[in-house]
């Protein structure tokens, strides 16, 4: 017992500045903004939250009767359906292609193929696509070539593709680890048996990558759910566009509009953050180790 008392006085000192920091800048942000969401704090309104007025859960009953969190709710959750699986499945496919090269410097230099586009910079896309529509197939002209980012009905699709180029290879190195720890014998006693390869991807690949699709899946979720810099840079705050979710709408409010209402943008962010916890939860279940 002695000895366990003072193994734990010598770690602690070496956890204190990890602890000071998720405590100042985690965990008292994460409680203040709850506090918040029960004030009718405004920016412009209110000296500091704790000069505004304790309203308990009228935030809330507003925001459930808003046409403009539902709307943003829902429009997250599109985006979140078309850019979650792309960004999932095509890197496990790129995986599994690349687990069976066997020439390791040919397997190495793919790696780095796919890398390049997690280490290239935005600004460096030039447009290949309407290059080739406009200048090679002669499909458009200038003039009425399509805008990805300025159209409603492509902002969505035009984000996801840039998301899936970009994490590609990042992914990609993420299963390929994974494939990494599963025993080749249960690939060759599978074919022994007479299993098929979609048989073998399913009962085999597919369960022992389970763990790492439970993590891409949740942080992925998150990404593409809690999204608001994409939104802003392509959509601004223009609410007739699809742009315009609960994240945007919850920044809109703080800083942009009439008396910054922060004690209701608060409360459109905690919503929207148990929405999410929501689905996390369920996704664990979907996911969980069936062995």
């Amino acid at each position: 017992m002695w000895r366990t008392t003072t193994r734990a006085a010598r770690t602690w000192p070496y956890l204190l500045p990890a602890l000071f920091f998720f405590v100042g800048w985690q965990l008292w942000p994460i409680v203040r903004a709850l506090w918040i969401s029960f004030t009718s704090f405004s920016f412009l309104l209110d000296d500091s939250p704790e000069s505004a007025k304790f309203i308990w859960f009228q935030n809330y009953v507003d925001a459930v009767k808003d046409p403009l969190v539902r709307s943003g709710l829902w429009h997250a959750a599109v985006f979140t359906a078309i850019f979650l699986p792309g960004m999932i499945f095509l890197p496990m496919v790129m995986a599994v292609l690349v687990d069976r090269v066997h020439n390791k410097k040919a397997a190495g230099v793919y790696r780095l193929i796919l890398l390049i586009p997690a280490m290239m910079p935005g600004p460096l896309g030039i447009g290949p696509i309407n290059y080739m529509l406009v200048n090679v197939f002669h499909l458009y002209d200038v003039t009425n070539q399509p805008t990805w980012l300025g159209a409603t009905n492509l902002t969505f699709l035009s984000l996801a593709l840039m998301e899936w180029w970009w994490g590609l290879g990042f992914h990609t190195m993420f299963y390929l680890a994974g494939l990494s720890t599963i025993p080749k014998e249960l690939y060759e006693s599978a074919r022994v048996d007479g299993a098929s390869e979609w048989r073998i991807f399913w009962n085999i690949t597919f369960a022992r990558l389970r763990p790492i699709l439970l993590v891409l899946v949740v942080l992925r979720f998150g990404t593409a759910f809690a999204l608001i810099d994409e939104y802003i840079l392509t959509g601004g705050f223009d609410r007739s566009r699809p742009t315009y979710t609960w994240t945007v709408y919850m920044w809109d409010t703080a800083f942009q509009l009439g008396d910054q209402n922060r004690g209701y943008a608060a409360t459109i962010g905690w919503i929207g953050t148990i929405g999410m916890l929501g689905v996390v939860l369920w996704l664990f279940y979907v996911f969980r180790n069936k062995d």
